[in-house]
């Protein structure tokens, strides 16, 4: 079953394999906790500045993933490669971020879209 985005739901591959990540509200929360926010729209607003870490993006591809079921620690998502390189990283975690905090995407739409994040240019 494809990823569906109106649900923020997105589609990355791995290490060869097809993962669904989505920021679920306990992903949600675990960012908070991560990056030391107090709530939604302050973790939006540091999303929106548009300059994350690689760090940020284990972080976030992390919680994307235990959001869509898999059971990946931060030293396996870490470890993990894309075809692309850095560059298929950003635009995972950009097309994740849109479909969580964007406008509301009825093409179906990524990265492309994505406006502000990080490798949407």
């Amino acid at each position: 079953m494809p990823a569906n985005r109106r649900r923020g739901e997105v589609e990355a591959v791995f290490d060869g394999r097809p993962h669904r990540l989505v920021l679920t509200l306990g992903a949600l929360a675990e960012l908070e906790d991560a990056f030391g926010v107090a709530d939604l729209t302050a973790l939006a607003e540091r999303f929106e500045r548009g300059r994350l870490s690689a760090r940020d993006a284990v972080r976030i591809l992390g919680a994307g993933l235990r959001g869509g079921g898999l059971d990946i620690a931060a030293d396996d998502v870490a470890g993990l490669s894309h075809t692309e390189g850095a560059a298929g990283f950003v635009r995972a975690v950009a097309d994740l971020l849109q479909a969580t905090f964007g406008a509301a995407d009825t093409e179906g739409g990524g990265a492309d879209d994505a406006g502000p994040f990080p490798g949407t240019s």
